[in-house]
């Protein structure tokens, strides 16, 4: 369970529509995504991360992502 306040948790539930995730959000309840695969999973993972962490943390981790890309 991962804890989210409300407008990350909208941002959340958004973006795993898009992603045509099946997911639940209303007003004062918890977000409730149906994980039926370890992809799914990897899915909902990357989608909270993206969402909660800084935007430095963030921009460190795609640079890291091309360097190891850079080196095969």
């Amino acid at each position: 369970m991962v804890e989210l306040d409300r407008v990350s948790r909208w941002n959340v539930y958004r973006r795993l529509q898009e992603l045509n995730m099946v997911c639940e959000c209303g007003g004062d309840r918890p977000l409730t995504v149906a994980i039926n695969t370890p992809a799914d999973a990897l899915l909902v993972w990357s989608v909270v991360q993206a969402v909660t962490l800084p935007k430095p943390a963030l921009t460190d981790h795609l640079k890291r992502c091309w360097q190891q890309r850079s080196l095969r």
